[in-house]
């Protein structure tokens, strides 16, 4: 791909996996340590479950229960992945706006499924926030982030309500929102806006769950029931589900809280090492797991870090970003001090 056009099927783990070089892991936002062991345990306990088709009932209810809306307006899915699939096949609309930087798998899914999207890019000298003006009128469906990935910005509430419109469906993928203390500035209560307002959420960043796929769509119940309608049969396993339920229990909600406290300190550590490189630029405030940061050479930056053991997130797969981006995530502080070492190795050697 140029980088005119990003390579959009382009992910994190790429950066992991490629050549098994046992590198530290600053590239995917999942938490480290986890799943934690209560949670193991009741996955292992589905075991004895798996001769039974999977049923949702009581994992949609904790899920509703959780965020306070009506159980029909909960769909359960294969992670957050499938959601943007599922709109994709379902929605019929006239004028796409996608708000990038962000997950490139949300146009991805509208662009296999035929529909043409046009990019609205935020810049990074506005630390990429949103701006007045920034996603036209005429759009009947638009899709951003909160937090957005890479950028790792979270916008206010009230800036993203603000975009709702009668006739206009307005989805927010709130994939990182849990390590967001407080969870503030989400829409995933909101019922009373104009339109439609679909939150897509993951349990995958925080649970580390991605092998196990689950996540789900909050939205008006006409809506939800369209895409459950375009899903197969038993979509979502009895493991998967019974994820969605303990995650949703008082005790996990407040121990994903602790972890999001602890992650705010621990990304005020990466920031204060970084601040200490004056070739190194962080835009924004960042709010969530990872921070996007740009210098000169990043691309080169990025191979001499693997060879000494760390693996950061390309940027340039991101529209809206160039080869002069990384994304690293966030981690405990002996590993940041590790890896802000290599970093000032590196930067030396250039």
């Amino acid at each position: 791909m140029t980088r005119a056009e990003p390579d959009l099927r382009h992910h994190g783990d790429a950066e992991v996996r490629a050549d098994g070089l046992g590198l530290v892991d600053l590239a995917v936002n999942v938490r480290t340590g986890t799943p934690p062991p209560w949670l193991r345990e009741r996955l292992a306990a589905t075991l004895g479950e798996l001769a039974a088709y999977p049923d949702q009932t009581a994992a949609r209810a904790a899920v509703a229960a959780r965020h306070g809306r009506p159980v029909d307006e909960v769909l359960l899915t294969s992670g957050a992945a499938e959601a943007f699939v599922l709109l994709a096949r379902v929605l019929t609309p006239r004028h796409i706006t996608v708000v990038h930087p962000q997950f490139t798998e949300p146009e991805a899914a509208l662009r296999d499924a035929g529909h043409a999207v046009h990019r609205a890019l935020l810049s990074p000298s506005d630390g990429f926030q949103l701006t007045a003006g920034a996603v036209p009128e005429e759009a009947d469906l638009v899709v951003l982030g909160n937090p957005t990935n890479p950028t790792s910005v979270l916008h206010p509430a009230d800036a993203v309500a603000a975009l709702a419109r009668p006739g206009r469906t307005l989805v927010v993928d709130e994939a990182f929102m849990d390590t967001v203390p407080g969870e503030r500035e989400s829409l995933a209560a909101a019922r009373d806006l104009p339109g439609r307002v679909v939150v897509l959420r993951s349990l995958t960043k925080t649970w580390g769950l991605a092998g196990l796929r689950i996540g789900y769509v909050l939205g008006p119940a006409p809506l939800i029931a369209e895409l459950g309608a375009a899903q197969p049969l038993w979509p979502v396993s009895t493991p998967a589900l019974a994820a969605a339920e303990a995650c949703s229990t008082p005790a996990a909600l407040a121990e994903a809280e602790e972890a999001a406290a602890e992650l705010a300190l621990w990304r005020a550590n990466l920031l204060k090492g970084l601040a200490g490189f004056p070739s190194v630029r962080v835009h924004g405030e960042p709010a969530a797991s990872f921070v996007l940061v740009r210098l000169p050479g990043a691309a080169a930056v990025r191979e001499r870090l693997r060879a000494r053991g760390f693996a950061v997130r390309r940027g340039d797969t991101f529209p809206g970003l160039g080869e002069e981006w990384l994304r690293i995530a966030v981690r405990d502080e002996p590993t940041t001090a590790r890896f802000l070492d290599a970093l000032a190795a590196v930067l030396d050697e250039a």
